[in-house]
């Protein structure tokens, strides 16, 4: 793999006590206090021995925090947006392999040692992907989770989570102009161009969407789309099938099996084009504050 530029500090790129092996999940969150105590829950119990877990706060007022107090090893405050959070979690944790969580997953506790035991196997490989499955309550999250199981194992939208130290500060980190989705892809593309080899493990991540509600799920995907043309202008080529969505028709089998279900999974993904296509246009005008360079200039 060719060099990249850091743009991480020294001080944030790596720690000063490194463990060999040790596998450090790191979870941004905000107001998660419906998830988080079920997720540090399952990262506690892995069967693996050398983990530790790193929660980055976002300023939560439902009690996250004091939740994350009880679970994780080490917590603390940082913003304004999930990339920035990622990166200073990174900064501040000791393992060999880093592991990127969101607050409302659940992990097999068979996890952390499969992260091991891909890197350790395959010397070559600088990233690992997670295979995502999606659970919740109500006729959108079985929606949703009827699209997680049609991209499992489709390259062109699964990002990876786990990465090595090494390649991740080497590679800068998450690109902190980008947030809520966009940035997942960017990093191993990034990676991956520059001679990364991906792989992937079995052991499969619950994503729980809780009761998906239509209008909640649009107003996210708008604030989305805010930073989502930064991504579009690194990896136009790439980003084209990821906004049309097109790895949805690579399954039809899964399709024509939920009928029901999988017009609904059509009409949200219309509906939710037409959000994040609104929050582009959007960013464009008036740029998030979190969407500018900062001064040390964005990972590259």
């Amino acid at each position: 793999m060719r060099r990249v530029t850091s743009s991480l500090p020294a001080s944030e790129g790596r720690s000063d006590d490194l463990a060999p092996g040790r596998v450090s999940f790191i979870v941004p969150t905000r107001n998660s206090a419906r998830t988080i105590a079920s997720c540090l829950s399952s990262l506690r119990s892995q069967d693996y021995a050398d983990v530790e877990t790193i929660v980055v706060d976002n300023g939560s007022t439902d009690g996250t925090r004091e939740v994350a107090d009880r679970f994780a090893d080490l917590v603390f405050s940082a913003g304004p947006e999930r990339s920035r959070q990622r990166n200073l979690g990174a900064a501040r944790s000791t393992g060999e392999f880093l592991v990127f969580i969101d607050s409302d997953m659940i992990v097999p506790p068979s996890l952390a040692g499969e992260v091991a035991r891909g890197f350790r196997i395959k010397p070559e490989v600088a990233a690992l992907v997670l295979p995502e499955r999606a659970t919740g309550t109500g006729f959108w999250a079985r929606c949703r989770s009827l699209e997680k199981d049609i991209y499992l194992g489709d390259e062109s939208i699964e990002a990876a989570r786990a990465f090595r130290r090494s390649i991740f500060a080497v590679a800068g980190g998450y690109d902190e102009r980008i947030h809520g989705g966009g940035e997942d892809w960017d990093l191993p593309e990034r990676i991956a161009a520059a001679g990364g080899r991906l792989d992937r493990i079995r052991a499969t991540v619950v994503h729980d969407e809780g009761r998906l509600r239509l209008g909640e799920d649009l107003a996210t995907k708008l604030y989305y789309g805010r930073s989502f043309g930064v991504y579009l202008s690194k990896h136009r080529r790439r980003a084209t099938g990821k906004v049309l969505r097109l790895a949805l028709l690579r399954r039809p089998g899964l399709l024509v099996r939920e009928p029901v279900h999988a017009a609904g999974l059509a009409a949200l993904k219309v509906l939710e084009l037409l959000a994040l296509l609104t929050g582009i246009a959007i960013g464009r005008i008036s740029p998030h504050p979190a969407d500018r360079p900062t001064e040390r200039g964005p990972p590259v």
